[in-house]
């Protein structure tokens, strides 16, 4: 059932849109959003279309 979306790379294997045979995600487009008011590194970034599996 996974489609690969080829142009959005991912390594979250928890997630219900990760490509079980690879690690791409499966979604057309993800929303992507921060948890930071001023955010100033990569881990200040969030997947907002992440969904548990």
């Amino acid at each position: 059932m996974d489609k690969i979306n080829r142009c959005i790379q991912c390594t979250v294997d928890k997630c219900k849109y990760h490509c079980s045979s690879c690690d791409y995600c499966s979604l057309d487009k993800v929303q992507i959003g921060t948890h930071e008011s001023n955010p100033s590194m990569e881990q200040c970034t969030d997947c907002l279309s992440f969904c548990k599996a």
